[in-house]
């Protein structure tokens, strides 16, 4: 039905030019965009009647759509209702697969990250690796969602994936089992006078799961608590409502961001409530190259209202708002960018990230030399409004031959007990 309506509509318009009826300048754009219907439905048609096998007008048409939305940005996509469904799955904090979050490049899947204690994770996936083939097949060519699909399967079952990684001469296999997800992923532990808390992903479970943290460190540690280390590193981001949440916690008034989008009347501002659930003890942020998203909202509103520190490295830079928009009654959506998010001080972290207070390696190779991935690496990005470059970090890096598990916790942990000057910290010697 919906081909047929695009011929008559074309033959509509037709009729009305003949007869000498000139379009004004609203109804040349929409002739324009007629014109391409009618193309389109000439391709169907064609595409229909002589390919080599049969092909479903369905998958025809997810196939169209989905070509049109992913050539926007890297983010926008179309869902069918299998992907949308699981989509809504994933949100609320439990699915079916490895656990790792990924983006198209060069017709390649790039793991952005993976997720905590996931397959991905414990398989050795790192930020920056390409997947080039699952279970032998390459996927050159493949839509990014058919790809995922690929990828997920019943619980149990391996998935065989050929991992392409910087510094590595030849691709080599990794051998996953398939697993239930589990993304809740709001974690913590004391760190001796100090509460640890991870948060991996921004679920609807999120917020309810940092202030369960706090309360709980809050009764080990007791009085002599010394402050917060707050984890997102290879935190890829999720819901922007839970960001919102999770940096209200830690303010007590002022914006937390705002989203920008394509109209001035599409402006939103969050703002933070009263109270601070962490009483205003010292916050230590830490971030990387695969901090995205809803996590740099939160590291980009305790910055600008300086209730925290920023510690690590550079962050991914997904400066954009996607918004899921159900498709009719085919039970499928568009994930479609909408909006940029701003931080309070006004700026736009979009392809250039959240800069640390303290920049500090993860490691000895976690140095600028090596490229990471980051969102002004994926094709069809959007650029900065308002670029300000790459900044020169002053890297502070772990002391030669000393083996540190996690230097940048360590280094966290001293601040806090102050045993290292917030001062000199910010000052150390440049790389």
């Amino acid at each position: 039905m919906k081909r047929l309506a695009f011929v008559a509509l074309g033959v509509v318009i037709g009729v009305a030019v003949a007869a000498g009826f000139l379009p004004t300048a609203q109804g040349a754009n929409n002739f324009s965009a007629y014109k391409q219907l009618d193309l389109f439905s000439e391709a169907f048609e064609r595409v229909r009647a002589n390919y080599v096998r049969p092909v479903k007008d369905s998958e025809l048409i997810d196939g169209a759509i989905q070509g049109m939305v992913s050539s926007l940005d890297p983010h926008s996509s179309y869902m069918d209702a299998k992907n949308f469904a699981d989509m809504q799955i994933q949100t609320k904090g439990e699915f079916g697969g490895i656990g790792i979050e990924v983006t198209m490049e060069d017709g390649l899947i790039k793991v952005i990250s993976p997720i905590d204690g996931t397959p991905g994770a414990k398989a050795g996936l790192k930020p920056g690796d390409y997947i080039a083939a699952i279970n032998g097949a390459t996927i050159q060519g493949m839509a990014l969602n058919d790809a995922i699909d690929k990828m997920r399967g019943p619980v149990g079952t391996k998935v065989t994936l050929t991992v392409l990684r910087t510094g590595e001469k030849k691709p080599f296999d990794v051998t996953l089992d398939r697993a239930v997800i589990h993304v809740d992923k709001v974690t913590w532990r004391r760190e001796g006078d100090v509460g640890y808390i991870r948060v991996s992903a921004f679920n609807e479970e999120t917020d309810s799961g940092l202030e369960k943290a706090v309360r709980a460190l809050k009764k080990e540690i007791g009085p002599g608590l010394k402050g917060y280390v707050l984890d997102l590193r290879n935190n890829p981001g999720g819901l922007l409502e839970q960001a919102v949440d999770v940096s209200d916690d830690f303010l007590n008034s002022g914006e937390i961001v705002s989203t920008r989008g394509r109209n001035p009347d599409d402006t939103q501002r969050y703002d933070a409530k009263p109270g601070d659930i962490a009483d205003g003890k010292p916050v230590i942020v830490l971030i990387n190259s695969g901090t995205a998203s809803a996590a740099e909202i939160v590291s980009g509103a305790l910055q600008d209202h300086k209730r925290a520190t920023i510690l690590g490295m550079t962050s991914f830079g997904k400066g954009s708002v996607q918004t899921i928009i159900p498709l009719g009654d085919s039970g499928g959506a568009l994930r479609l960018t909408t909006a940029l998010y701003y931080t309070p001080s006004g700026r736009s972290i979009q392809a250039e990230g959240i800069t640390p207070d303290i920049a500090v390696a993860e490691n000895d190779g976690d140095i600028p030399k090596i490229e990471r991935p980051s969102e002004a690496d994926l094709p069809g990005h959007f650029a900065p409004p308002d670029p300000t470059g790459k900044k020169k970090l002053n890297i502070i890096r772990p002391p030669a031959g000393k083996k540190i598990d996690d230097f940048q916790l360590s280094y966290a942990l001293d601040i806090l007990r102050g045993k290292v000057a917030m001062a000199a910290a910010k000052h150390a010697s440049a790389d």
